[in-house]
């Protein structure tokens, strides 16, 4: 599958999606769309609404409004083929060795299996080359997750969605997933992925979201984020955005009450 699709359409486009638990308000009316070919963080809190939104994103969870993937509603089957998704925490099926997992996730987007290329991106993403004879239920968890990490990567999609990808990695391993990252930017890839390590999206991406109680409450490049609320670096400009929008949201209460 090639990587290249019309201009006029985005990877990903989110239009007014809006999600509640019972009473509760997760997300209300967010709005925006990616780039081709950019790397995107979405940045929030536990509990803002980042796992809630890539749910929706994907028509895993309940929520009204859009999410369309080149223009194809996200709940359409065929919409999937141009996007390929790793949760936070994955484990490949025990029964299956390296080797047949990624044939197996390369199957789906009719692509054969490079094992040179497979090599390649493993060895620059410190997984050992020969434990993909073994079979998954002889892997760590953090074995696990890189396998995933591998197959994302060696498939050949334009659109990639990673949830927390960095989480559970040592500090080299992180390191060399933000260049093999940079290298799917290089290639034409959008790279939509979530993190809690600020400085690694501040190191790598074009484009940020900040959600915090449910909304977007910025939406540009890192270096925006951080002339706009005049900090040293993004994990400063972050908590003084949150705290802003805290005290904003507590004065609209008072003013309703």
């Amino acid at each position: 599958m090639g990587l290249t699709n019309d201009d006029a359409l985005s990877p990903l486009r989110i239009s007014s999606v809006s999600a509640s638990y019972g009473k509760v308000q997760v997300l209300s009316d967010i709005n925006f769309e990616l780039k081709d070919g950019e790397v995107f963080g979405l940045i929030g809190l536990n509990g803002a609404g980042k796992t809630t939104l890539i749910r929706s994103i994907l028509s895993l969870g309940q929520s009204i409004g859009a999410v369309d993937f080149y223009g194809q509603p996200n709940h359409e089957a065929l919409s999937r083929r141009q996007m390929i998704y790793l949760p936070e925490k994955f484990m490949p099926a025990p029964q299956l060795s390296g080797w047949e997992h990624l044939s197996l996730l390369l199957s789906y987007f009719d692509q054969k299996i490079d094992k040179d290329r497979a090599k390649f991106i493993a060895a620059g993403l410190g997984f050992p080359t020969e434990a993909l004879d073994r079979r998954v239920r002889t892997y760590s968890k953090g074995m696990g997750q890189k396998l995933g990490l591998i197959g994302v990567v060696l498939a050949k999609v334009p659109l990639m969605i990673l949830d927390e990808p960095m989480s559970g990695l040592d500090p080299r391993s992180r390191v060399l997933l933000k260049d093999r990252l940079l290298e799917a930017r290089g290639e034409g890839r959008t790279v939509f992925f979530s993190s809690h390590i600020l400085a690694d999206i501040e190191e790598i991406c074009n484009r940020i979201g900040i959600i915090h109680g449910g909304r977007l409450i910025f939406l540009g490049t890192p270096g925006d984020f951080i002339a706009q609320y005049e900090s040293p670096n993004l994990e400063r400009a972050f908590l003084t955005a949150i705290d802003q929008s805290d005290a904003a949201q507590s004065n609209s209460s008072d003013r309703a009450a």
